[in-house]
């Protein structure tokens, strides 16, 4: 009698696994149909740099278009000696720098405080993260007319009420009032970072240090600015970039003044292409922003890097 054959289960098929280190090429398909967006993306940037580098090497002039030609290195010269470039890059850097203070600085304080369960958090929470959903002219539009205005504005009008003289912001503190602006616009952003950040720290840390007999600025000082460091850097990072070339805000309230007062390097160019109509200078200047912001981004890049190395 024979006995009955049990049939053996053929072995699980291991799924391909791409070994590490070695990238997977995408196919064929994956690659034409990224194709049309990739290169409009392309033809977007490159042809706009590409025009603006030829123009920076000639003489172009809208209100005299009869002279033209190849200037060489002309139009850098001029604005290495032209009095409005150094201010401009200096006001480039104090308004960065500030805004980077006050928006780490006050968006740490904020993530630590609502970190904490209070009454009325989630309106709270609405009303400090709305300012980033505003249009930046149109914030810029009510800080100068509501806001900051010397006659009818509120800060004038709570001046006034405690027999204080009011202040023309814009005319006597022209920088400091651009920088409130937008620090004003980019404290939310802060905010949300660093308090999504606050949110994964793990309690059981601050329950440990609390046992041990911590204070609450030791577990600030100790447990959560480091926690925060990371995303610190990457607000760093990100604002750094996109305050290189705030523009709206100072054509809106002050357009560069009074004199070179809030003139940064956006506003720079602007003025030489569409106030002086030199395309060429302006053309120049807008390299130069380009050469600055990617220097300035590879380093920040870089020093992100290496602290996600050293952690």
């Amino acid at each position: 009698m024979s006995m009955p054959t049990q049939a053996t289960p053929a072995p699980p098929v291991a799924p391909s696994v791409t070994p590490p280190g070695k990238v997977e090429k995408p196919k064929l398909w994956q690659t034409l149909l990224m194709a049309p967006s990739v290169g409009l993306l392309l033809f977007w940037m490159i042809v706009p740099l590409a025009m603006t580098i030829i123009f920076s090497f000639r003489r172009f002039n809208l209100l005299n278009p009869d002279v033209q030609g190849f200037a060489g290195l002309d139009n850098y010269r001029f604005l290495w000696e032209d009095s409005s470039f150094y201010p401009a890059i200096l006001n480039t850097v104090i308004i960065i720098g500030a805004v980077l203070v006050i928006t780490v600085v006050f968006g740490v304080l904020l993530a630590v405080l609502y970190d904490k369960d209070f009454w009325g958090k989630n309106v709270a929470t609405l009303l400090v993260i709305a300012p980033f959903f505003v249009m930046p002219t149109v914030s810029a539009l009510v800080w100068k007319n509501m806001i900051m205005h010397p006659v009818y504005g509120l800060i004038a009008l709570a001046l006034r009420a405690v027999g204080l003289p009011a202040i023309d912001w814009f005319g006597t503190y022209p920088l400091l009032s651009v920088i409130i602006i937008i620090a004003w616009e980019w404290l939310p952003f802060a905010f949300l970072i660093l308090y999504t950040s606050i949110k994964s720290l793990d309690t059981e840390q601050k329950e440990a240090a609390a046992i041990d007999g911590a204070n609450p600025f030791q577990m600030f000082w100790f447990i959560t600015l480091p926690h925060l460091q990371r995303s610190i850097g990457v607000v760093v990072m990100i604002e750094t970039i996109f305050l290189l070339s705030i523009f709206a805000e100072i054509y809106t309230t002050t357009s560069g003044g009074p004199g070179h007062a809030t003139t940064n390097l956006a506003y720079l160019v602007y003025s030489l292409g569409l106030q002086q109509f030199d395309v060429g200078i302006a053309s120049a200047g807008g390299i130069l922003a380009v050469v600055l912001a990617n220097i300035v981004s590879t380093f920040l890049v870089r020093m992100m890097a290496q602290n996600l190395k050293g952690r």
